[in-house]
């Protein structure tokens, strides 16, 4: 038999119909997709904290600038307490998903505390919460028309600005987004 496709390593687009409004013009990068369900951090809703914020509540001082202007993300609707990080480079830290050979998804606080004193991974994403899919529950809304798919691209990740990604993640499989009906289904 042959092994289920893995979109570990993928952005999810949402359609432009997409039903839920937490994900609504979302792209998540898929860290975890396998036989018992999906996870994921959106990578282009930013909360209103930044990483310092985060920092600060760790009272791990002082920290670089850069961390000031760094926004948090809203990584999705499940355990919106936790923080990850997701970073190029899979390091040596205490808890860490390798997502690629060249990505990883970090939960442990020592990667904060290494960013705060300059030496940690120099492209990071710091998000609160994920999102989370049961067994066989995001093949189903892909059929359902609700994601887009395309494999994982660090530049729009780490470079391309937030407000921008939804759109450019389309573009980059050749489909504009704008031009898509919201209730498209099969024939």
């Amino acid at each position: 038999m042959d092994k289920p496709l893995s979109l570990a390593n993928h952005f999810l687009i949402a359609m432009p119909g997409m039903a839920d409004e937490f994900f609504s013009h979302s792209v998540i990068l898929v860290c975890r997709h396998d036989s018992e369900g999906a996870m994921g951090v959106m990578i282009n809703r930013p909360t209103n904290l930044s990483v310092s914020d985060i920092l600060e509540q760790m009272k791990t001082e002082p920290f670089p600038d850069a961390l000031r202007r760094q926004p948090v993300f809203s990584g999705g609707p499940v355990h919106t307490e936790r923080g990850l990080v997701l970073h190029e480079g899979v390091g040596d830290w205490e808890y860490t998903l390798p997502v690629s050979r060249h990505l990883g998804l970090t939960t442990s606080q020592d990667i904060l505390q290494a960013m705060a004193e300059r030496s940690g991974p120099d492209k990071t994403l710091v998000a609160l919460g994920y999102a989370s899919w049961g067994e066989g529950q995001l093949e189903e809304e892909i059929l359902r028309n609700s994601w887009l798919h395309l494999p994982a691209d660090h530049d729009l990740m780490f470079h391309t600005p937030m407000h921008k990604r939804w759109k450019e993640a389309g573009g980059r499989i050749g489909v504009d987004l704008d031009r898509l009906l919201g209730d498209i289904g099969h024939a």
